[in-house]
């Protein structure tokens, strides 16, 4: 029998009850960042879920928004192990679309749907500190690795989340760009999902929503895993069974995990009202991550 509003709304109660008061980061990105629909609903999820007495806090990406204008400046993107390599003048574009464009247009869109959000990038209340990042590279399982430089790419070394305490105090949505500062005062490119899971444990979060363009994760047989335990997304990993771009959006939840955080998802967000779908709903659409 179809479920009908009132079975919806009965089903979703418990859920609204437990996460009053509960800080959820989302890290933001995909296909739902670009297509006008999806990002409607999102805006709305995040404003029902702060409206419930959630604590949102966004953290979003942006990569096919800088390409789009890295082309049109004839700028050139080179990337390895997924992140971009980044020198000075596409650092310059990097920060100009995420703590610009893509920022406040998030912002506007939220606000527009009832809610209450400020834009920030890393820079803003030394919030996200940052240094260069190293990556090592072999071309081949038998040849030496190379140590590449990528530029001004950076990883998290700490987070201070006084900015964003004060603003979510204040019933504000904080939305984050992931640009981080160096020692010296550099400008660092850092991954949204690395960022998403420093944010989250700094803020004690009791979740941490991944919105992507999969399912979540999948068994050989490609059904979708609705909960993993630490132990098991980790054999799926060493099995070769999780592979590919999923392997560092999953290494991210176990660190969340591993750092505190209660529970990780992974979820679509090409499905519209995702983030509601899989936070007060029975079912759920991802794939859930819990220690």
């Amino acid at each position: 029998m179809e479920k009908t509003v009132a079975d919806i709304l009965v089903e979703a109660l418990p859920y609204i009850r437990e996460f009053s008061g509960m800080t959820i980061v989302i890290k933001y990105g995909g296909h739902a960042m670009v297509d006008e629909d999806l990002k409607d609903a999102f805006a709305r999820d995040i404003t029902l879920l702060k409206l419930v007495g959630a604590n949102p806090v966004v953290v979003h990406g942006g990569g096919p928004q800088i390409n789009k204008v890295l082309d049109q400046m004839g700028i050139c993107s080179t990337f390895v192990k997924g992140m971009r390599i980044t020198d000075q003048p596409t650092m310059d574009v990097v920060e100009m679309v995420l703590g610009g464009k893509v920022n406040k247009s998030i912002v506007a869109q939220i606000n527009q749907a009832g809610g209450r959000a400020v834009g920030l990038s890393g820079k803003d209340g030394e919030l996200i500190k940052a240094r260069k990042m190293t990556i090592m590279h072999k071309e081949t399982a038998d040849s030496p690795p190379e140590i590449i430089d990528p530029g001004l790419v950076g990883e998290v070394t700490a987070v201070n989340p006084r900015i964003i305490n004060t603003l979510t105090r204040e019933g504000f949505i904080p939305i984050i760009a992931p640009v981080g500062t160096g020692d010296n005062g550099e400008t660092f490119n850092i991954n949204a999902d690395l960022v998403a899971s420093h944010v989250a444990t700094a803020l004690k979060a009791g979740r941490l929503i991944m919105v992507t363009d999969v399912d979540g994760v999948k068994d050989q047989e490609d059904n979708l895993l609705s909960s993993l335990n630490a132990h098991a997304a980790a054999t799926l990993i060493d099995e070769g069974v999780i592979a590919g771009g999923m392997i560092p959006k999953v290494n991210c939840a176990l660190d969340a995990i591993s750092w505190g955080v209660n529970k990780v998802h992974i979820i679509n967000g090409r499905r519209r009202h995702a983030l509601l779908l899989e936070l007060l709903t029975d079912k759920g659409i991802g794939t859930e991550f819990k220690a």
